[in-house]
């Protein structure tokens, strides 16, 4: 059995699932890294990430992809998933979502290093990908964001979700 101090503050995580429909960073938990002094990665993927056009409120749908290396904390799973959820009825541009989620994750657990990537489905004819990233000041992690996102989409994957 685990302890608090193993988990943290977790709160969501083992209760009946409330969703909240409008965004709200308060949903996001976290509890200590236990590897803080090992250099890893961490990844989500959520498929089913949904927001709404700012302009005609119509959807928008995306895959989220969210990598870092974590420091002290990490974030919990559950509230990740339900914090994602909230971007539902939330009316911002792609490029603010994954800027505003990176945002959130940064203020939340202060990783080493963090990246963020919206791939959304064509409306009008037109996909939009936005990628962003964050390395720690004053580390390696720093100049490993710059050279990650200076060669970012030199090789264009294979996208089939689409």
């Amino acid at each position: 059995m685990r302890t608090e101090n193993e988990i943290g503050s977790v709160k969501a995580l083992g209760k009946k699932t409330n969703y909240i429909f409008d965004y709200d960073p308060g949903l996001l938990e976290c509890f200590p890294n236990k590897h803080p002094d090992n250099d890893y990665f961490v990844k989500f993927n959520c498929p089913e990430f949904t927001s709404l056009c700012p302009i005609t409120g119509q959807p928008d749908f995306a895959t989220v992809y969210i990598s870092y290396v974590p420091g002290e904390k990490m974030v919990e799973s559950k509230s990740l998933k339900l914090y994602l959820f909230s971007f539902r009825n939330h009316g911002d541009f792609h490029e603010d979502c994954m800027n505003i989620i990176m945002k959130d994750l940064i203020k939340l657990m202060n990783p080493k290093y963090i990246e963020v990537w919206g791939k959304f489905l064509p409306r009008g004819g037109l996909s939009i990908d936005p990628y962003c990233n964050y390395g720690m000041a004053g580390t390696k992690w720093e100049q490993m964001a710059w050279e990650r996102l200076s060669h970012h989409d030199l090789y264009p994957e294979k996208i089939d979700n689409r």
